[in-house]
Parts: C-alpha cells; structure tokens; sequence
C-alpha cells in the first residue's frame, strides 16, 4: 500500500501581521511564494494548536516560522529548532491577564499537545524570529525585517535537505 502522504512538505506561518513583529512568518511566506518553493503547502495560521495540527496532518516535513519574544534578546536573531514526540517545547505558562483557553497557549504548547495527541508530523522544524515589537500596528521593525531573507533561506535549506527516505534519528537543527 501507498502512503498518499509520502514526502509531503508543509510550511506554516504563525502570527499577526497587525502586531510589527508578529508578522514576520507572513513576510517570510510571502518572500517563499514569490521565489517560489519545493513545499505542498504553505499557510499563514494564528497558532491555535487544532488548526496547527490540521495543517501539517500527514506531513512528513513541516516547518513553522514564528516570531518569539525573548526579552532582553536581539530583534531579528534567528533560532533553529527540530521537535518530535521525545523533545518538544514548552512555552512558560500564559500570562495570568490573558483570557484562557487555546488562545493563550503558544507554539510550545501547541506541540506538546500535539505530541500527547500522537498528532505531530514525521518531522518537526521551527525558524523563530526574535521580535522587538508586538503593538498593535503594521509593519516590521527594522532588525525583524532585515531577518526576512535569512529566515526564509534556512526554510528553503530545510525543503531542500528533507529527504521522505532518510533516517528520522538525525536533524539539521
């Protein structure tokens, strides 16, 4: 039998393009889209763990861009990390003044969910993005934006290495 699902790539944007910095994964999309891109899908999602989940369902690769808040960090510096059901993220807890419920969780939760739930892809990669502002607003700060292209030149790196017959024991990142 078939895996339909064999080599599936998926990229996926998590962020608001109304919060400056949160808004990077779009950038980087979009930079993706317009170069052009070996990935199935790629999608511009809020972080909400379900629709997650939903996205990279079947994927043998998925790659999520996303700004982070690292506080004092440096704007723009780029993390690389891999994930699977043995080491994944743990975001610290929600702020007790944010409302509860999947909004508050982040991309750490989402993953770890996803984990329990035995609802990850084969393999899991996350190009996080320092960010400096997350206001209301539109438009990236500058360090953020000068980060763009690196960002998406390390989610190309990872399509590109991804190889559906290679061992799953060893990642890039």
């Amino acid at each position: 039998m078939t895996d339909v699902h064999a080599g599936r790539i998926v990229v996926i944007g998590v962020g608001n393009e109304y919060r400056h910095d949160d808004g990077v994964a779009a950038a980087v999309l979009a930079e993706l889209s317009a170069g052009g891109l070996a990935a199935d899908r790629l999608a511009l999602c809020d972080g909400e763990p379900t629709r997650l989940m939903e996205l990279w369902e079947g994927a043998d690769l998925a790659v999520v861009v996303d700004a982070v808040r690292t506080g004092p960090g440096e704007p723009g510096r780029i993390h690389l990390l891999a994930a699977d059901s043995d080491h994944v993220l743990a975001d610290p807890p929600a702020d007790e003044g944010r409302a509860g419920g999947t909004h508050s969780l982040g991309l750490g939760h989402g993953v770890a969910l996803a984990a329990v739930l035995d609802r990850l892809p084969r393999e899991l990669r996350i190009v996080a993005v320092e960010g400096a502002d997350f206001s209301v607003g539109e438009g990236l700060s500058r360090a953020v934006a000068e980060a763009v292209p690196r960002a998406a030149a390390e989610v190309r790196r990872a399509v590109d290495e991804h190889r559906p017959e290679a061992g799953r024991g060893a990642c890039a990142f």
